[in-house]
């Protein structure tokens, strides 16, 4: 499925699209492009457990309702909750959607490198989700502010089946919040400028924890091209995590990948239909990835990791030694 990838980098853009007549494949030839021609380069991080489990792509219908999911032994549960705003309490639902992803993927990479819970917001955060390609203005700037309360109200907890060495039964971390004290917007500032954030905000102690002891590199180019796309974001990360550590291929079952990736389709056929687009449109920004899909499911192979450059890798994991 690196078909395209390959052609760019061996003819460039403008003889790439020569060469193709199909719409899509030359809109896929400029998204390749793109991101072969990204200079801005960078290691970002995420926590394992949100590689096989992540939040909804989209509100919940219910909206004050909790988000779970479970994917093989491992399960996900979300829990609204509120931020106390202007002398009062408001309820804020689960967080969801690309912005949701992009905000996280930025505590998390903070507080790695910095080996610290206490993370820079102000003008870091600003100029990081510009360099996702998210403007902040309008109805973007709303999305972020929207997200960035519901991820500072909300409590998570990642559990999974196990026996510890006496065969007593135990699951993942506690029941806890994402950060400390909540992401807090200035409501009087220009969306324009980058001071729209307090300061500083504390990751919770819980999650750092967990953070630190299971930390997936991931590409900042590579999220770049896919900002927008809950669903695609998602399908990088559990390649990141998945192909990295495979010994063997391993077929992954269209219902087991429609449970992790698409539980809001209701027909399987419509499913597969949409993830094979996703996928493809990933594998343009991890080309290095082998995977094919069949009839019987998505096959994964042994693949080189989704960070290209080993040695950055080594330093900034040097930092939760």
């Amino acid at each position: 499925m690196g078909e395209i990838h390959d052609l760019v980098a061996r003819v460039g853009r403008d003889q790439a699209k020569r060469l193709v007549t199909d719409p899509e494949d030359r809109r896929l030839i400029d998204k390749v492009h793109n991101f072969l021609s990204d200079e801005k380069g960078g290691i970002g991080v995420t926590y394992s457990g949100f590689c096989m489990i992540s939040l909804p792509h989209r509100a919940l219908d219910t909206p004050n309702g909790k988000w779970h999911r479970a994917v093989g032994p491992m399960s996900l549960t979300v829990d609204p909750g509120s931020l106390y705003i202007d002398g009062r309490d408001v309820l804020y639902g689960v967080p969801y959607g690309s912005r949701a992803r992009l905000i996280l993927l930025y505590l998390q990479t903070q507080a790695l490198r910095k080996n610290c819970r206490e993370v820079e917001l102000g003008s870091s955060m600003y100029d990081w989700l510009q360099r996702m390609g998210i403007a902040i203005g309008g109805r973007s700037y709303r999305e972020v502010k929207e997200q960035a309360a519901r991820i500072s109200a909300c409590s998570l907890r990642f559990s999974w089946e196990g026996e510890t060495e006496g065969g007593k039964r135990y699951s993942g971390f506690k029941k806890d919040s994402i950060v400390e004290g909540g992401i807090v917007f200035h409501s009087d500032a220009d969306p324009r400028q980058p001071s729209l954030w307090e300061d500083t905000v504390v990751i919770s102690q819980t999650f750092f924890d967990a953070l630190r002891k299971h930390p997936v590199p991931i590409w900042e180019p590579a999220i770049r091209q896919i900002s927008n796309q809950s669903m695609a974001i998602d399908t990088y990360v559990w390649l990141a995590y998945r192909l990295r550590a495979l010994q063997k291929p391993k077929t992954i079952p269209w219902p087991d990948v429609q449970n992790q990736f698409g539980p809001q389709f209701s027909r399987l056929r419509k499913f597969r239909e949409s993830f094979v687009q996703v996928l493809k449109n990933v594998m343009l920004v991890y080309p290095e990835a082998k995977v094919d899909v069949s009839d019987a499911g998505v096959i994964l192979y042994p693949s080189p990791p989704a960070v290209p450059e080993r040695t950055t890798v080594q330093v900034l994991m040097s930092h939760v030694s």
